[in-house]
């Protein structure tokens, strides 16, 4: 029997766990998928915005995975420095397959970033995904802005934009904690500003996610027709990849539509401005101070040394996101990445045994969830070549009471089942479909495992 522990329970790890289950290769290949979280499903669970029911139905699909029958998971597990070490999984697993995504958001680099009112999307979005780690911080008081400015033009900038947006009607619908649905139904924020360095013909989002703007029932967008005169592409977009070339069509749609809009809210999109300060009053964000950018002809952008500020008491960047080290494993700091050869671990520069990575933290966070899938599979197809050497290693006939013997408190499958139980009964009681709980202490005692 080839056990193998998956670290990390969102798409790169659950396709990597059907990857080795499902081939037959190697026979009786056993899995087991760990998280920090007692909940799994990772980004599609914590990542994904409430109101895209459709893609968030993935879960059905990677539930499905996680009840093969040898295919166990694991939760409430840190591996790293605070919990499990690397090396000491080796102890219990013939291998192990780290899928531990890219957990930072990147920095803009510029004055006033780290001021009261500026924030990460990736907290805007923990905090209304209720991810256990966002409790308590201050999106409330943040929500008292009229105006806010979202930098960046990939989906994550739509995302959180759309939210702001919304109408408390809108997200009561959803699975929202109450306690963002209270915050956001108090918001005060009218004018959201989302604003990209490039033009609209490179802009990172998708076409669907874009479109969802324009069709919202409570929100107008605008776009400034000096911004989109400045791409090359713009009067003419057939030439681009067809992702960019239905995204300039869609701009192109609302730049044209200039008849009266009576929605209370609007969502400016604004292009070839550069964040360079953010402005700062009262000692809180005040707004964003911008460089006007011209296309430089190589696919890049240039400073004109022209200068806009953009006022908001609420500042978003949703710039990418970026690897973190995990202490026992070797890392790329200027990639933000794990030096890996087809999926295996590289440790001064030679095959680490045992031990492999897929998704983000093997190739950066690039791709869509779908992008997963060749990426696990090309890592099981390693590790399966593997199996042989790695088969030679004595491990533990029982990792989960090892891991108890250690001091960790795991949450499997039925703790996890009992979470799911507890939030549609919270969803009950708030007269609301199924409600996620926001902490740790609420997840720990719903899984019945003992606080921390």
């Amino acid at each position: 029997m080839l056990r193998v522990a998956v670290v990390g329970s969102g798409p790169s790890g659950v396709y990597t766990a059907q990857s080795l289950v499902e081939q037959t290769r190697v026979p009786d290949v056993r899995v087991h998928v760990l998280d920090r979280l007692p909940c799994p499903y990772g980004l599609v669970r914590y990542g994904v915005a409430p109101d895209h029911e459709k893609i968030k139905s993935l879960q059905n699909n990677l539930r499905a995975v996680l009840e093969h029958e040898r295919i166990g998971f694991v939760g409430n597990v840190e591996v790293g420095a605070r919990g499990v070490t690397p090396a000491r999984l080796l102890e219990l697993y013939h291998a192990v397959v780290y899928c531990v995504g890219a957990a930072r958001d990147r920095r803009l680099g510029v004055p006033g970033e780290e001021l009261p009112g500026s924030y990460s999307a990736t907290d805007f979005v923990s905090w209304y995904s209720a991810h256990p780690d966002a409790v308590g911080n201050g999106f409330g008081v943040a929500l008292a802005a009229r105006s806010a400015v979202v930098i960046g033009v990939g989906n994550v900038a739509v995302d959180v934009a759309r939210i702001l947006a919304r109408g408390p009607e809108e997200l009561h619908p959803t699975d929202v904690p109450q306690t963002a649905l209270g915050a956001l139904a108090q918001s005060r924020v009218r004018a959201v500003h989302m604003v990209g360095r490039r033009g609209p013909s490179q802009a990172k989002f998708t076409t669907k996610e874009l479109r969802e703007l324009g069709a919202m029932p409570g929100a107008r967008v605008e776009v400034d027709p000096a911004d989109l005169a400045l791409d090359p592409a713009y009067a003419d977009p057939a030439g681009l990849p067809a992702v960019n070339r239905r995204n300039v069509e869609v701009v192109r749609a609302w730049a044209a539509d200039t008849a009266p809009d009576p929605r209370e809210r609007v969502i400016r999109v604004r292009f070839f401005l550069r964040p360079v300060e953010v402005l700062e009053r009262d000692g809180r964000a005040a707004g964003v101070r911008f460089e006007r950018t011209l296309p430089d002809g190589t696919g890049g952008v240039r400073g004109t040394g022209a200068y806009e500020d953009i006022e908001a008491r609420l500042v978003l960047r949703a710039v990418g996101y970026r690897g973190v080290p995990l202490e026992g494993l070797p890392f790329d700091a200027s990639r933000g990445t794990v030096p890996h050869a087809a999926g295996r671990v590289l440790r001064d520069e030679r095959p680490s045994p045992g031990e492999y990575v897929a998704g983000w933290i093997k190739r950066g966070p690039t791709g869509v969830i779908g992008t997963n899938r060749p990426c696990a599979k090309e890592t099981a197809a390693s590790l399966l070549d593997d199996a042989a050497l790695l088969l030679r290693r004595p491990v533990a006939d029982d990792p989960v009471a090892a891991l108890r013997a250690w001091g960790l408190q795991p949450v499997e499958w039925p703790g996890w089942l009992s979470i799911e139980q507890a939030e549609a009964a919270l969803g009950r009681t708030l007269g609301r479909s199924t409600v996620k709980i926001a902490d740790w202490a609420g997840l720990l005692e719903a899984a019945g495992a003992p606080p921390r």
